[in-house]
């Protein structure tokens, strides 16, 4: 943490200490993964500015973050790190790329990690962060080796769990916070919300939504709009059409595509039955299904029919501005709210 963080927000920088010296940065502010937004240029922009940069695997090949990842370096000489998908089925090739690359921070994604996957990671010396939507699991997998856990709560974009952000909060932070690093997600569009959650012990925060339409980010003007538009109401949870099949919902903004991913779900129910394919086949379809139509929405601009994954904190998404703007306010905001305490 440099001198000038720790004199322009002393209280909020002294809270982030323990968070910032295990990502290696300023502020402890990481970016949440987000597939095609939470690329090179975000990324290293994020990273540049004191935050912690997060490139999104997704369903990338280990060819395509291999090149990546070398892209990422050559923009930033700040730490960043790489969110890998649990059920991609080359995850461990994945994991050997991050080797390569000497990736310092690795952040499991998607259901628990198949066994080996921490340690394959923690061979190479880098830190594993994982997400656990219970306190039993996260206690577990703590213990199995993880270094680092985020809560995440149902506010956030994309892929979600069914529990609030405020209320994992309150589960989580009492029981884990004293001897573990734990970063809160979901729903944080201002700094006096990552004020709060300093307080309550949590060693840093991870927003998606905030930087998802920054001067930076290569999303299409057209997804940025739709932001600027948004507010809370609009960035809804997807519905699960057939309990048999396990489908995390995803929240973005109401439009044609959700009501086709209702139908896509009755096709892979239907695969199913049918014998077609087996659960993790079906698992598989679901989020190449989720990939493709986020694709369209942020890279070609079909906001209609794409998938415009977006947090409820939307609606504080009002304008294109630059990254170092952003954590810049988040900072003073957070700085402000804890000076009136």
């Amino acid at each position: 943490m440099t001198a000038n963080a720790t004199t322009a927000t002393p209280r909020t920088s002294g809270l982030m200490r323990r968070g910032a010296a295990f990502l290696g940065t300023e502020h402890a502010i990481l970016c949440g993964a987000m597939s095609w937004v939470s690329e090179r240029n975000l990324v290293s922009a994020i990273s540049n500015a004191g935050g912690f940069g997060v490139i999104a695997c997704g369903a990338m090949t280990p060819d395509l973050l291999d090149t990546e990842i070398a892209a990422t370096r050559a923009l930033t000489d700040k730490p960043f790190g790489v969110n890998l998908i649990t059920m991609h089925p080359a995850l461990f090739d994945l994991i050997a790329v991050c080797a390569r690359h000497k990736v310092g921070h690795v952040v499991l994604a998607g259901g628990i990690p198949p066994k080996g996957s921490v340690e394959a990671i923690k061979a190479f010396g880098a830190k594993v962060l994982v997400f656990a939507p219970t306190l039993a699991l996260a206690r577990k997998l703590l213990r199995s080796g993880a270094d680092a856990l985020v809560i995440e709560g149902s506010e956030a974009g994309g892929h979600i769990g069914p529990v609030s952000t405020s209320v994992l909060a309150q589960e989580f932070l009492p029981a884990l916070a004293e001897e573990h690093v734990v970063f809160v997600a979901g729903g944080i569009g201002r700094g006096e919300m990552i004020a709060s959650y300093l307080e309550m012990g949590a060693s840093g925060v991870q927003l998606g939504t905030r930087f998802a339409c920054a001067s930076e980010s290569i999303a299409h003007p057209a997804f940025k709009a739709a932001f600027f538009r948004g507010n809370a109401r609009d960035a809804i949870a997807s519905v699960q059409v057939d309990p048999r099949l396990p489908v995390i919902p995803v929240r973005a903004l109401k439009n044609k595509g959700t009501e086709e991913f209702t139908a896509k779900q009755i096709e892979v129910a239907r695969k199913l039955d049918s014998g077609a394919i087996d659960m993790g086949e079906a698992q598989l379809e679901i989020e190449h299904f989720w990939a493709g139509a986020l694709r369209r929405a942020v890279i070609d601009g079909d906001v209609e029919r794409g998938s415009v994954m977006a947090g409820q904190s939307v609606g504080m998404v009002t304008k294109e501005e630059p990254v170092a703007a952003i954590v810049a306010q988040l900072m003073a905001e957070s700085e402000t709210a804890l000076t009136r305490r």
